[in-house]
């Protein structure tokens, strides 16, 4: 009855995907348990929501808790497992008929109390068994989910740059078609410059692309290897208490080794190129803009929508309590008209032209076609530009000193300027601007 009892008892404290003890355990929805190492290789592949590797019923939510009682209970079934090993007739000292309860970390054998004290063993590292096995298990635990981690890390680090590369060549198409366009403004015939221009553009994009293949083979392969070391930190600690005291080896340094160096995703940042005469032409239709300012909270949703949508972040910088947003005392509903902000102290910064009814509403510029915006927000340590409707990246660097905007009623257009590059970052497609529009600017910092 006692031996039943034990079986049953033992037969619940088993993961049905490893057929080992519970290790790590973990309860999800539908009430069964399984090691959470087991958990995560079996769901990282999967569908959402995933299913339940017993029922196959659907469980959405994935940041699951240790389950206390069963590891505790996991860890009563070890000791037992591991005391009816102690008791047999080959675990008893020949020399003194003790229980080999002592582990020699040294020649990783198992020695009685009065051995492990001899002068042959005095000067060798010895453990308990029980509490040394425990302990090494959760070394190995806590080193996997650092290992575990890092996968994650990798694999959306891998996956926003695939996204970013499609983005990307997006960005590289759009940029010298308006290059094109800006050229026939200034000379009707193929200009030498426009064409160095191109080529210098194409020779970048295929230097960019090398890199961001190069760089999706490293992370591949840094994958491969954290999850061959993650399975075998995960092998380890279903082993029952001995074997895994006796094969231990170097493995944590090995584990530890394995994360570094992580590979960093490459920032295809292109070369904003002069336009010569760009500025010069576009003065010529130069107005002064007075501005009013106000504090607003409005502009924290705004930038971190942008974040939110672009960088899968929902923070702010946490240092700015503030945002300032102006607005122009003029609305233009005709002609062409140019004007130049200073940006250099910004940080979070948006800047165009917008409807009247958009400031009245305070709604978002994100989805907003009320709006034509250039903004720039910093993530980590790296600035971004972004358009919007839809929110589009550009891939060139933040415009240090002044931005132009000019706003052009004939061809129903919106650009803005690196009047220090005398470039043009972006130009908003012929007929996208169709009704009044007033000058803002929003920015983190003055």
């Amino acid at each position: 009855m006692d031996s039943d009892f034990s079986h049953a008892f033992q037969k619940e404290l088993i993961c049905v995907i490893c057929s080992n003890y519970l290790v790590d355990p973990v309860t999800i929805c539908c009430g069964h348990s399984f090691c959470r190492p087991c958990l995560c290789i079996s769901w990282e592949e999967a569908q959402s929501p995933a299913n339940c590797p017993a029922c196959r019923e659907p469980s959405r939510k994935q940041d699951f808790k240790t389950n206390i009682l069963l590891k505790n209970l996991v860890t009563i079934a070890r000791k037992a497992s591991l005391w009816q090993f102690l008791s047999s007739e080959k675990q008893i000292c020949g020399t003194h008929r003790e229980t080999k309860k002592m582990f020699c970390d040294v020649e990783k054998s198992l020695l009685c109390l009065l051995c492990s004290n001899s002068q042959e063993h005095g000067s060798h590292k010895h453990y308990p068994i029980e509490g040394a096995a425990e302990e090494h298990r959760e070394k190995l635990l806590e080193q996997m989910r650092i290992l575990w981690k890092k996968i994650q890390e990798n694999q959306r680090n891998l996956n926003e740059e695939r996204r970013t590369a499609l983005l990307w060549r997006g960005d590289v198409v759009l940029r010298a078609q308006m290059i094109r366009n800006e050229y026939r403004k200034l000379h009707p015939v193929l200009h030498r410059e426009e064409k160095q221009h191109l080529e210098r553009l194409n020779k970048e994009y295929q230097e960019i692309f090398q890199q961001l293949q190069r760089s999706w083979v490293n992370m591949d392969q840094k994958s491969k290897h954290l999850k061959e070391m993650y399975q075998e930190l995960m092998k380890m600690c279903h082993k029952p208490d001995v074997e895994l005291l006796q094969d231990l080896g170097d493995i944590v340094a090995r584990s530890e080794s394995v994360l570094l160096p992580m590979p960093q995703p490459v920032n295809p940042e292109l070369t904003v190129g002069p336009i010569t005469g760009l500025v010069d032409r576009l003065n010529r239709f130069r107005v002064e803009i007075a501005f009013t300012w106000e504090v607003t909270n409005h502009n924290i949703r705004l930038f971190g929508d942008v974040r939110r949508l672009m960088f899968r972040r929902g923070s702010l910088n946490s240092d700015r309590s503030d945002y300032f947003a102006a607005w122009g005392t003029w609305v233009f509903s005709s002609g062409k008209h140019y004007w130049e902000l200073d940006v250099d102290s910004s940080w979070d910064w948006a800047l165009g032209v917008c409807k009247d009814s958009w400031m009245r509403k305070n709604s978002t510029m994100v989805t907003s076609k009320d709006i034509f915006p250039l903004l720039c927000v910093k993530v980590d340590n790296r600035f971004s530009l972004l358009t919007t409707s839809p929110l589009f990246p550009h891939y060139v660097e933040k415009p240090l000193g002044r931005v132009g905007v000019f706003l052009d009623f004939e061809a129903g257009s919106v650009s803005f300027l690196n009047v220090t590059r005398s470039s043009l970052i972006w130009s908003y497609p012929a007929g996208s601007l169709n009704f009044p529009v007033r000058p803002f600017f929003s920015t983190g910092h003055r």
